[in-house]
């Protein structure tokens, strides 16, 4: 199963996408560092409350919203393992 760590950075990744940022700019808009940005991305950082606000703020969305995106995230893994099958 895929961890909410792995779901949350590919959401952030798709989103960052959408919008048009590279890792450094959403790293600049969100005022982190642009390799705490890519270890978001690949699951590798436990995030706080605090920067997954930011991070939020930075894409024009709310948390409550990235973490829907996360949770979506989460679910297709779940469906495309199945369909692996």
């Amino acid at each position: 199963m895929v961890t909410l760590k792995i779901a949350l950075g590919r959401a952030i990744r798709r989103l960052r996408a959408d919008r048009g940022f590279s890792q450094e700019g959403l790293a600049l808009a969100a005022h982190i560092n642009r390799t705490y940005a890519t270890d978001l991305e690949n699951g590798k950082r436990n995030v706080s409350l605090e920067i997954l606000e930011r991070v939020a703020d930075a894409l024009g969305i709310n948390t409550g919203e990235l973490l829907t995106a996360a949770e979506a995230e989460r679910l297709l893994s779940v469906k495309e393992r199945g369909r692996a099958r």
